[in-house]
């Protein structure tokens, strides 16, 4: 099959998006697929893959508050492009413009709208989750799911990335065909790569001794990771406990985060690391991950984690809590800096050994980015068929 992918999300300088859609490539090369990625550019060009598939830059406006991504402005680029590579499938997972540029086209593909991420909980929920419950923001918001179920209506299938953003749609009455969860290249992340050394330095850094427990926060600086409440647990917690904190990524509120820990003894910040080796290591080193947005779709970055052998520290609902192993995680209140602190305290009492046991078991069981490919080109296959037999 040829997969074009309509990707606002997608940039050479993305995060969580870039990695998958870069792996996936390459894995649906090695099925006999093919994916052409169109994404919003500085400039037209195509940047041919090793192997087959590639990035088809259109230029594009860039996005107001992050110049990092742009937006799909000109129908006429994208249908034209579409027209051009005459796919079997196209995926869309931008709820603008793109979603009723793809949703209109006429051409021959399996229409494919793939749900990445929760607009109503990463913004709406956030803004005004102190005047009003997340139930009457819903409410109040009722205007953006009646929009999001037009366009769906012009495609074949619907896809969530997992079960949490599955469940969180479907609550609000959209329609959704399918959950594919999304996988991690679990060969990067190993517990074997756990260096004591390393540990006793990143503790050493923290202001504290061998037995302290050292936390570690991944992911990018914005408001929807709520790095702040995070903080706040793991100073409630450092207030009767050996707790240390070190953070990695940087974003738009790294700035900020900086000032609040200024002068924190146990806590850190540090620029994010790319070479993937460096960052297995540091991750299978720390004793647990902790994490703060209830909003993810799903937690990739959990689930790298758990393949270090790593422990998690996450909230109650959202992608973290569904990839969450119970044997070694400690899940808390989302959005409760309370009950965060608690979680630390409960995951400092476990006793190691078995914690640490539970944790290699789980490692092995993490779900692969292949296993997600396989699963969601045969869900295509099976979709297209039905289609084309209703066609005839």
């Amino acid at each position: 099959m040829r997969v074009v992918d309509v990707n606002e999300f997608y940039s050479p300088t993305g995060g969580g998006v870039r990695t998958y859609i870069d792996r996936k490539i390459g894995i649906m090369n090695d099925l006999g697929h093919e994916l052409i990625v169109l994404a919003a550019g500085t400039e037209d060009r195509v940047e041919e893959r090793p192997g087959g598939g590639a990035i088809h830059y259109i230029r594009s406006p860039k996005l107001p508050f992050d110049a990092n991504y742009g937006l799909f402005w000109d129908r006429e680029a994208v249908t034209r492009l579409l027209d051009h590579y005459d796919p079997d499938v196209v995926e869309c997972s931008s709820p603008w413009r793109p979603a009723w540029f793809v949703g209109q086209w006429e051409g021959r593909a399996l229409k494919s709208f793939f749900m990445h991420n929760d607009n109503m909980a990463a913004y709406a929920q956030r803004w005004f989750e102190g005047v009003a419950s997340h139930r009457r923001i819903e409410r109040a918001f009722g205007w953006y799911t009646r929009y999001m179920a037009r366009f769906l209506d012009l495609y074949d299938c619907v896809v969530t990335n997992g079960p949490a953003l599955e469940k969180r749609l479907r609550a609000r009455g959209l329609r959704i065909d399918a959950a594919m969860p999304l996988g991690i290249e679990r060969s990067h992340f190993s517990p074997s790569y756990r260096d004591e050394r390393l540990r006793r330095a990143l503790l050493s850094q923290c202001g504290l001794p061998e037995h302290g427990l050292l936390l570690l926060g991944l992911g990018r600086h914005h408001p929807e990771k709520r790095w702040p409440m995070v903080i706040d647990a793991v100073e409630r917690a450092g207030a009767r406990l050996p707790v240390g904190l070190i953070l990695l990524g940087q974003g738009v509120d790294t700035e900020r985060m900086e000032k609040r820990i200024a002068g924190s003894p146990h806590i850190r910040l540090f620029r994010p690391v790319y070479d993937r080796e460096r960052l297995a290591r540091i991750m299978a080193s720390c004793d647990a991950l902790i994490h703060g947005s209830e909003a993810e779709p799903f937690g990739l970055v959990a689930s790298e984690a758990m393949a270090s052998g790593l422990p998690l520290i996450v909230p109650d609902t959202g992608g973290c809590a569904e990839v969450a192993d119970r044997h070694c995680a400690e899940l808390y209140t989302a959005r409760d800096p309370h009950a965060c602190a608690d979680a630390i305290a409960r995951m400092q009492a476990r006793e190691p050994a078995m914690l640490r046991r539970a944790a290699v078991v789980a490692a092995g069981q993490v779900r692969t980015d292949r296993e997600h490919t396989v699963d969601l080109m045969a869900y295509y296959a099976t979709q297209l068929a039905a289609k084309r037999a209703r066609a005839a």
